[in-house]
């Protein structure tokens, strides 16, 4: 394992549309492996391919609730329900943080490292998380979702 280097706000990658993973195979599993100790070192809840430089649909989410690190490949966002305004921030804008809406609940599709389909559900960090890091697979960061209204909402 090795820890990545993770791309900063700015960088051009971090806009880009990420390419779907289709080989599950140790290349993968090495990029997994980085990704949750380079997660781990920066002491974060997610982390996105392409934060580290990889045009690829995969992530990472930890949010430590003793069930260690999520990966998901291929996510796809299948259900959302709820409601949640919260602080967001991100590994590739460290020390920002801004009031965004997301989804309360959220249930995904993804590909675990070896290429079986599982189906995911998650309320409250890890709906925020995963919504997040998808958003990321798109070239869409959390600044984009700030709401100018938020503080006019009850």
């Amino acid at each position: 394992m090795a820890l990545r280097e993770i791309f900063k706000f700015g960088d051009d990658i971090l806009r880009k549309k990420c390419r779907e993973v289709t080989a599950f195979d140790e290349k993968l599993w090495q990029l997994l492996d980085d990704m949750v100790e380079t997660l781990q070192a920066a002491d974060g809840v997610g982390l996105a391919a392409p934060q580290v430089g990889i045009l690829r649909r995969a992530i990472v989410i930890d949010v430590r609730d003793g069930n260690g690190a999520l990966e998901l490949i291929n996510p796809v966002i299948t259900e959302i329900t709820g409601v949640q305004v919260g602080n967001e921030g991100c590994l590739s804008d460290p020390g920002e943080w801004c009031e965004v809406e997301r989804p309360q609940t959220v249930k995904a599709k993804a590909f675990d490292r070896n290429g079986k389909e599982i189906e995911v559900e998650g309320s409250g960090l890890l709906a925020r998380a995963i919504c997040h890091e998808v958003d990321h697979l798109d070239g869409i960061l959390f600044i984009d979702r700030v709401k100018k209204d938020l503080a006019k909402r009850s």
